[in-house]
């Protein structure tokens, strides 16, 4: 497998106006009236954005993301496993360097993290969000990380038996415990990873 994915295609932008704006009150908290200064400088922002528009409607804005993927044959053995060591990582990187979340539903977090009915019914109405809003979101990602990163373990059931030397035996070795309920406990708490995934695909957005 190769996989070449280029950024996203920039275009000029003039961001004089928002720039000053952000630094002088904050990122949400513009002023519904502007000052002298403020108008002078929107005006001039949207000036020159017209004369940058020039270049970027026929040429920049016709750009597209470059992606270059070959798949080889090996790739499809065992695509499941395959698909999760590119996974891992990117799961990982989202965590780290998201800005926001999606809103996840209380039936898929543990009973510590799901909202009171009150904070459920404000969100829905208002989009009101409470303190556990954004903690619900990392657990849900913690448990898809944990469920691909046991997929890329080839070896992971064997954390539930073990082998002991038995020279009578026809191999060698003998079963000496097991462990079928945590197997399953496990095999369930993957499972469930890969739905959340599933249900949350949409939402994996920096």
């Amino acid at each position: 497998m190769r996989v070449k994915i280029g950024n996203y295609p920039n275009r000029l932008t003039c961001l004089i106006h928002e720039r000053y704006m952000d630094k002088k009150y904050g990122y949400m908290d513009w002023p519904t009236e502007y000052t002298k200064f403020e108008k002078f400088l929107e005006k001039l922002e949207d000036a020159i954005q017209s004369v940058y528009n020039l270049v970027n409607v026929p040429f920049l804005d016709e750009r597209t993301q470059m992606a270059m993927v070959r798949i080889d044959p090996w790739d499809t053995w065992n695509m499941d496993n395959t698909l999760a060591y590119i996974i891992v990582p990117m799961l990982k990187q989202l965590k780290e360097t998201k800005h926001g979340a999606p809103n996840v539903d209380p039936q898929d977090v543990p009973d510590e993290l799901k909202p009171k009915t009150v904070e459920f019914l404000k969100y829905q109405k208002s989009g009101e969000t409470d303190h556990k809003f954004f903690e619900r979101w990392d657990w849900v990602m913690d448990e898809m990380i944990w469920a691909f990163e046991q997929k890329c373990r080839d070896d992971w059931e064997s954390d539930y038996y073990k082998y002991e030397e038995d020279p009578q035996s026809r191999f060698g070795l003998k079963l000496a415990w097991e462990d079928p309920e945590g197997r399953e406990a496990h095999q369930e708490r993957m499972t469930n990873g890969f739905r959340l995934f599933g249900k949350y695909y949409e939402s994996l957005w920096d």
